[in-house]
């Protein structure tokens, strides 16, 4: 029998593994911290196989599953297939899940509802909770005449308050002995410390394992690093993405978690250029400072381009991925500047925080695109799984006349316009939110008063830029351009990546990350969090290429700074970049 010999990655996570494995046999829970690339995905299915073979038949014959917790529809899905959709083995969002273990407990619901946030003014204005149903359907919450139906904030809300009862841990017990939590940094705070509180602390309840890195969190409602006396912490020592210079990179920016490559022999690029050469005056401003003029960033990045294709770089999309952290240069790159200026904050339309432009681009867009293609099936999908009442051919020929409508005025006219549309046709109908704000437009001054809410003033604006902007946004939020933020890359990987790094961020300053880098002792504990913010941001979208890294500052660095780089990337591959003035 000849022996197999695995790469040095491949036997990083085969240890990582039997680890896991024997935690499971000891009931103990554990907490993998797996690195960009370390194949975390493929350890947590072996992990489910391992379940599955030793305890799949008594699970099944009990009534019980394994639960496997994530965060993307997709992962879901991924999960499901992976595993042949096994009996024993639950995998659905945490949405999703915690529905499931709350819905029926609709006393308790009723009960603590009135309690959260945003939900007793609304409540008290409609009677009271009475004895409506609570239910969660599209995200969206409103007030019905026998029926509430919830956020998939309140879900998790609701969860945590549910998780005080013993009756309810109980049930959340017997029916999910083995909890599994994919992406375990980005968990509900809340979530992760209930799950602590009432089940790590006592030694009660499933036993758990988290599967994740905290220097992966690069969102703001997650939890971060996982820290309990009671979790056996495996670190995952393998890189599967990444050919050794990349790594070797990596491994000194984080020396904590070195990383095995799959490939010793590998062959690859890494290269960090930096403006500091440029002459003119840099922009001022908070979020600014430093920084150049977005037109100079502009041709910076077209110089890169272009030397970077001399040297063999392919920047079809499917070859190339620029990560753009500065977003004024990627809102004009990608088509839509102008909505990019409406929000103070980048986060409030590129995360869809604002109400509006979720609306418009995970329901009105996805609806449009459906309809063009005449995938009706789809097209009401997108509209929550809701089907309209279409019971005769007057029905039918009524959307399709107002369907056809909106298609035209998405095409060539204003936000305003498709938003009158729509609030006329009702196909398909606006969202509570974002109804009640149209209303609040109606309602105020005109014309517009010294004293306006910024709110108003910035829907006001907002209504007058061309339609045409929110398609770019979209595409741009649904990764099919060349371009990316931080946001929809996590996860994946790309044959080269350009990294773009500039200011612009009300929560990022990578220059002063990189001098804090120097010296992480010194960092003040107010400071922290601002500092492991900057830090993942920058470590994910590094670690994204499977061949080639290139860095653009177009921030002005500090010689501080510029000694980080110099630590992580060796000074020869360190240069100034040079355009003509």
């Amino acid at each position: 029998m000849v022996d197999v010999v695995l790469s040095p990655a491949e036997q990083a996570a085969k240890e990582s593994l039997d680890r896991i494995c024997a935690c499971i046999d000891q009931g103990k829970s554990f907490l993998l911290e797996a690195g960009a690339g370390a194949g975390k995905t493929e350890s947590l299915i072996r992990t489910l196989g391992y379940l599955i073979k030793k305890h799949g038949t008594v699970l099944l014959r009990q009534n019980q599953q394994v639960a496997c917790i994530t965060y993307t529809n997709v992962a879901v899905e991924e999960i499901r297939n992976r595993t042949d959709r096994h009996p024993a083995v639950h995998s659905s969002t945490i949405h999703a899940f915690c529905w499931s273990l709350i819905k029926n407990f609709q006393p308790s619901l009723r009960h603590e509802l009135p309690s959260l946030n945003k939900w007793s003014q609304r409540l008290e204005e409609s009677g009271g909770i009475g004895i409506r149903t609570v239910s969660y359907e599209s995200g969206y919450r409103s007030v019905e005449e026998d029926n509430v139906s919830l956020h998939h904030n309140d879900v998790l809300a609701l969860t945590v308050e549910l998780m005080k009862q013993a009756k309810f841990r109980t049930i959340f017990t017997s029916r999910y002995p083995i909890l599994l939590i994919d992406e375990y940094q980005d968990t509900d705070r809340l979530i992760a410390e209930a799950l602590k509180t009432r089940f790590l602390d006592t030694g009660e309840g499933p036993l758990i394992g988290f599967f994740g890195d905290h220097w992966q969190k690069i969102y703001g409602a997650g939890c971060g690093k996982v820290e309990h006396s009671s979790l056996d912490v495996i670190n995952q020592g393998a890189n599967f993405r990444s050919v050794p210079v990349i790594v070797n990179c990596l491994n000194r920016m984080r020396p904590e978690l070195p990383q095995q490559v799959k490939d010793p022999n590998a062959e690859g690029f890494v290269a960090v250029y930096h403006t500091n050469d440029w002459t003119g005056t840099r922009r001022t401003g908070p979020h600014w400072k430093g920084d150049l003029p977005t037109d100079v960033a502009h041709r910076y990045l077209e110089a890169l381009r272009e030397q970077l294709g001399t040297e063999g770089w392919d920047f079809a999309p499917d070859k190339t991925k620029v990560l753009m952290l500065t977003h004024r240069v990627l809102a004009m790159e990608q088509g839509y500047s102008n909505l990019a200026q409406v929000f103070p904050n980048n986060d409030t339309y590129i995360r869809k925080e604002d109400p509006h432009i979720a609306f418009f681009v995970d329901t009105l867009e996805p609806v449009c695109v459906a309809y063009q293609k005449k995938c009706f099936g789809e097209m009401f999908a997108a509209l929550g799984g809701k089907t309209p009442a279409i019971q005769s051919p007057t029905d039918k020929a009524n959307w399709a006349r107002d369907m056809d409508a909106l298609l035209e005025l998405r095409s060539s006219d204003t936000i305003g316009a498709v938003l009158d549309h729509l609030r006329r046709t009702k196909r398909p109908h606006l969202p509570e939110a974002v109804e009640r704000r149209e209303r609040d437009l109606e309602q105020a001054e005109q014309p517009p008063s010294t004293e306006e809410s910024s709110s108003i003033t910035r829907l006001r604006t907002l209504r007058d830029i061309s339609y045409q902007e929110v398609i770019a946004l979209t595409r741009f939020i649904d990764g099919h351009t060349p371009f990316s933020t931080k946001h929809g890359v996590k996860g994946v990987e790309f044959e080269n990546v350009l990294v773009v790094v500039g200011r612009g961020w009300n929560q990022y300053d990578f220059n002063w990350f990189l001098e804090c880098a120097g010296t992480p002792d010194k960092i003040p504990p107010n400071r922290r969090d601002a500092f492991e913010r900057n830090r993942n941001l920058f470590y994910v979208t590094t670690s994204r290429p499977m061949k080639r890294l290139a860095i653009l500052f177009t921030q002005e660095l500090t010689t501080k700074a510029m000694t980080t780089l110099v630590n992580w990337f060796g000074d020869t591959i360190i240069h100034s970049l040079q355009i003509n003035n």
